[in-house]
């Protein structure tokens, strides 16, 4: 049976766990060769490409640290001289840090990372990937609801680098549509075994004002990823898909 992505070459940033290695596993599964970064976790790293490897499909993993924004172009290049190009972009890897805007404790280098790694960093990536991404090529962000709705305290900054990249995306579907390479975004939400939880009482709440009343599994919002990088998608873009439970319904 034909793969839908059989011939392809993704690159995930953040692969190593959670969202990112669900997204890895799928699209792999779905017939593409996957590149995929980590920071530190290269154990967890290398345990996904035995997985991937031991169903047959090809996957590789490259230690990257996406608040440094020089790497990305030597990044791209090492995917495209072990795959032999590229055609689908993921960008997963994000990190949060909470605290309200008036906290004199606040951790402002913290802060400064989150913001290198959750924006500057993306776009970094983006801008190295749009030199060498083929022609149908897919740009799929992963973004969060807190991206267009803050329905909680202590998470302006992170809300802020989300809802940022969202409309650089935008963007991005925009400068790169003529080359018939599309530019989404996927807005995750709560998930098992996903960022740091907030406390039991906050995380109650949170999950309670959910439409499904219930967390989401990186299987689901992974899902989501593949079919923006599917040929059923080929002529979606600048659109921002909901994979959070209603937490905007």
């Amino acid at each position: 049976m034909s793969k839908p992505l059989m011939g392809k070459v993704a690159l995930v940033t953040g692969g190593s766990r959670g969202l990112g290695a669900a997204t890895v596993r799928l699209l792999a599964e779905q017939g593409a060769d996957v590149a995929f970064t980590y920071v530190s976790s290269e154990k967890q790293a290398q345990a996904v490409v035995d997985e991937v490897h031991g169903k047959g499909a090809k996957a590789v993993a490259f230690q990257s640290d996406q608040a440094d924004t020089s790497r990305a172009p030597a990044l791209i290049d090492d995917v495209v001289a072990h795959f032999g190009g590229l055609d689908i972009l993921v960008n997963n890897a994000a990190i949060s840090v909470a605290g309200t805007v008036d906290d004199p404790d606040a951790d402002t280098a913290a802060l400064d990372r989150m913001h290198a790694t959750n924006y500057l960093g993306v776009i970094a990536v983006i801008r190295a990937a749009s030199r060498v991404l083929r022609e149908g090529g897919r740009i799929i962000t992963v973004s969060s609801g807190l991206g267009s709705r803050v329905g909680t305290p202590g998470v302006a900054d992170y809300a802020a680098t989300k809802s940022g990249i969202e409309r650089y995306t935008m963007g991005v579907a925009r400068d790169l549509g003529p080359r018939n390479i599309t530019a989404n975004v996927v807005e995750a939400g709560l998930m098992e075994g996903g960022m740091q939880p907030p406390d039991p009482e906050t995380l109650n709440a949170l999950v309670s004002s959910l439409s499904l009343q219930r967390m989401g599994h990186p299987d689901e919002i992974a899902a989501a990823i593949a079919f923006l990088a599917s040929p059923a998608a080929s002529y979606v873009t600048g659109a921002v898909l909901d994979a959070h439970g209603g937490y905007n319904a």
